[in-house]
C-alpha cells in the first residue's frame, strides 16, 4: 500500500512540473521580443516591431475563452482613454478560425488592433499556455510583465500595476 502511495505522489510530482513548463522559445520576463510578423484581424497586418517605441500591452485571447471575453471590455475602455497616447494596446486571438474571433470583436466592438496567431508562432514565444494571457512591454521590446487570468484592466489596481511598469501616471 505504502508502494502504492508513493507512486501515486511521484506521477502526480511529475505532472505538476510539467504543467508548468514552458512553451517553445518561451521570452521570460526581462527578455527583448523577436521579431514577428502578425496577421491582421481587425485590420491590416503588421510587424511586432511597429510598436516599438512606445510601452505595449498585448493581450492573448481567443473568443472560446469565457475569461477572455470577460475582461475585453475593460481592454477596451483601457484603449479608449489610454491607447495610443503613452501606450499601446494590441490583441492576439489564439483562434483556429479567423470568422468566430472576428465575430466576437466585432460583437464586443472592440476597437483596438487585433491580430491572429494561427502558425502558434505568437502563442509560444509570449508563453501562452493558459488565457487570458497579457503583456507589459517597453518601448525597447523587453517584457517587464506576464499577467495570466481574467483582470479589470481598466480598474484601479491593474492602472496602479500599468502605470508604474510603463513608468507614466494614469487616473483612476
Amino acid at each position: 500500500m505504502k508502494r502504492f502511495f508513493l507512486l501515486i505522489l511521484f506521477c502526480l510530482a511529475g505532472m505538476t512540473s510539467l504543467a508548468f513548463a514552458k512553451t517553445p522559445g518561451e521570452v521570460e520576463v526581462g527578455g527583448f521580443l523577436r521579431e514577428a510578423q502578425m496577421q491582421g484581424l481587425s485590420g491590416p497586418s503588421k510587424k511586432l516591431s511597429a510598436f516599438r517605441g512606445k510601452p505595449l500591452m498585448i493581450n492573448v485571447w481567443a473568443s472560446w475563452c469565457g475569461p477572455c471575453r470577460e475582461e475585453m471590455g475593460s481592454l477596451q475602455r483601457l484603449s479608449r482613454r489610454y491607447g495610443g497616447k503613452q501606450f499601446d494596446v494590441i490583441g492576439i486571438s489564439t483562434d483556429d478560425y479567423p470568422d468566430r474571433a472576428a465575430a466576437f470583436l466585432k460583437q464586443s466592438r472592440t476597437t483596438f488592433s487585433n491580430f491572429i496567431d494561427s502558425k502558434l508562432f505568437l502563442e509560444n514565444m509570449l508563453g501562452a499556455d493558459r488565457l487570458p494571457l497579457t503583456l507589459l512591454v517597453d518601448a525597447q521590446g523587453r517584457v517587464i510583465g506576464k499577467f495570466y487570468g481574467a483582470k479589470q484592466w481598466d480598474g484601479p489596481e491593474a492602472l496602479e500595476i500599468t502605470a508604474k511598469a510603463f513608468r507614466i501616471k494614469m487616473q483612476p
